[in-house]
């Protein structure tokens, strides 16, 4: 029996992530240990590498888009199966006691832990997950378009929902989280306006193939006032821009788990009952929401496929913006 993984791990930050072979991690008494098939690789793995975010429990595995198949299960664990899909996001573990725990806001719990974060993510061939912050998936589908919606299609399903019931919405920045998101808007016979970085054509194109009502650059005006704006891209200088689209008691949410500094802008902007709004992470019952809406739309996946060996490159290519969708690495059988 096989005792030992492959992984690919960072060190410390600002450096190059590592492949090294690992003992196969046993599952805790209420865990799963999980034969990964699939990792989707996010732009938080940019900020984690880049050390933008504080307190990684370093040296990490990342990856929180996790599809993978249970190998066995801890003693505490009921409800799964041998051999069952499941899908493991960036929620890993919270302490169910606190106060926004016991209100339903896991997602801001002081103690949560992340996966890939502080907790081994899928950067590798298994991986251990608290059972409780696992989803089934669809056993049939392709395990590789499924794992953008464990991050890319949470983070921006509880971003549409802090949007409200806006029918006009403005998606700045279209990468894998947004390519997922409006499909659900189109579904919902909402319409979205894609603004993305100057000159970039490829991704203007895209959003017009996915039924953009307009696509543009950031540095341009809507030609309709928006409801609302969600923010995917991590620059602060697009919320005054942002502002400046929507309609008075319109709401800006930012996406990001970091965005550069937002600069200052004037109070008009603001004022008429405007909104600034943050998503922190995601809840259990998003994912469960989610999971389901993105089985009723169909959500479709535009992805491009790495090996393990070579998510250095997917992490480059991520960065350059050299792909539509989103980047996931496929494990070998």
């Amino acid at each position: 029996m096989k005792t030992t993984m492959r992984a690919m791990i960072l060190d410390r930050s600002a450096i190059p992530l590592r492949l090294v072979e690992l003992p196969i991690p046993a599952p805790n008494k209420g865990d799963l240990l999980l034969k990964v098939e699939a990792c989707g690789v996010c732009r938080t793995d940019l900020h984690l590498i880049d050390g933008e975010l504080p307190n990684p429990a370093l040296p990490i595995i990342p990856g929180h888009e996790i599809v993978g198949r249970v190998v066995a299960a801890g003693t505490c664990v009921s409800g799964f199966r041998i051999g069952q899909r499941v899908g493991v996001p960036w929620l890993g573990w919270t302490c169910g006691a606190c106060v926004y725990c016991r209100k339903g806001r896991e997602n801001l719990c002081d103690e949560a832990r992340f996966t890939g974060y502080q907790i081994h993510g899928g950067y590798a061939e298994y991986t251990v997950a608290d059972a409780r912050y696992c989803f089934p998936l669809d056993d049939a589908g392709d395990a590789a378009r499924q794992a953008p919606l464990l991050c890319a299609g949470l983070i921006g399903y509880r971003a549409l929902r802090l949007a409200g019931d806006a029918q006009r919405l403005g998606i700045y920045g279209f990468g894998a989280a947004a390519h997922i998101i409006v499909q659900v808007l189109k579904f919902q016979e909402r319409d979205f306006y894609a603004f993305t970085r100057p000159g970039d054509q490829a991704s203007q194109d895209f959003a017009r193939h996915l039924g953009a009502a307009w696509a543009g650059s950031s540095e341009q005006s809507s030609p309709q006032k928006l409801d609302a704006a969600v923010i995917f891209a991590p620059a602060g200088a697009l919320v005054p821009a942002a502002l400046q689209q929507l309609k008075k008691g319109g709401r800006v949410v930012c996406a990001g788990i970091h965005m550069s500094d937002i600069p200052a802008f004037p109070y008009a902007l603001l004022w008429g009952e405007r909104h600034i709004c943050s998503v922190a992470n995601l809840t259990r019952q998003d994912a469960s929401e989610f999971l389901k809406l993105a089985s009723q739309v169909p959500v479709c996946t535009e992805i491009k496929s790495f090996g393990l060996e070579q998510a250095n490159e997917a992490l480059r290519q991520l960065r350059q913006g050299e792909f539509q969708g989103a980047a996931v690495l496929v494990m070998e059988d």
